[in-house]
C-alpha cells in the first residue's frame, strides 16, 4: 500500500461523509435561515421556535433519504473490504 492509495481512501471517506451528511445539514441550514428571518421580521425570539421545525425537517429528510444513505455507506464499505483483500494478497 503506497501513499497515493491512503490519500485516495481518505478522499473517498470525506466524499462519502459529505454526501451522506450534506442533505441533512443543508435542510437544517435552510430551515434555520427561514426561521431566523421570520423571527427578525416578527420580533418573536422564542428559543424553542428554532429547534422544533429544524428537528422535524431533518427527521423527515433523514427518513426519506435513509435508503440512499445506507446504500452509499454499504457500497463504500464493500469497496474498503475489497481493497483490503487486494492489498493483503
Amino acid at each position: 500500500m503506497d501513499a497515493a492509495m491512503v490519500v485516495e481512501i481518505g478522499r473517498n471517506a470525506l466524499l462519502i461523509t459529505l454526501l451522506v451528511s450534506g442533505p441533512l445539514l443543508i435542510v437544517g441550514l435552510l430551515i434555520g435561515l427561514i426561521i431566523g428571518i421570520f423571527q427578525a421580521v416578527t420580533q418573536i425570539h422564542e428559543m424553542t421556535l428554532t429547534f422544533i421545525p429544524k428537528i422535524l425537517a431533518m427527521l423527515l429528510v433523514f427518513l426519506l433519504l435513509f435508503p440512499w444513505m445506507l446504500l452509499k455507506l454499504v457500497e463504500y464499505t464493500y469497496g474498503l473490504f475489497d481493497l483490503i483483500g487486494k492489498v493483503t494478497r
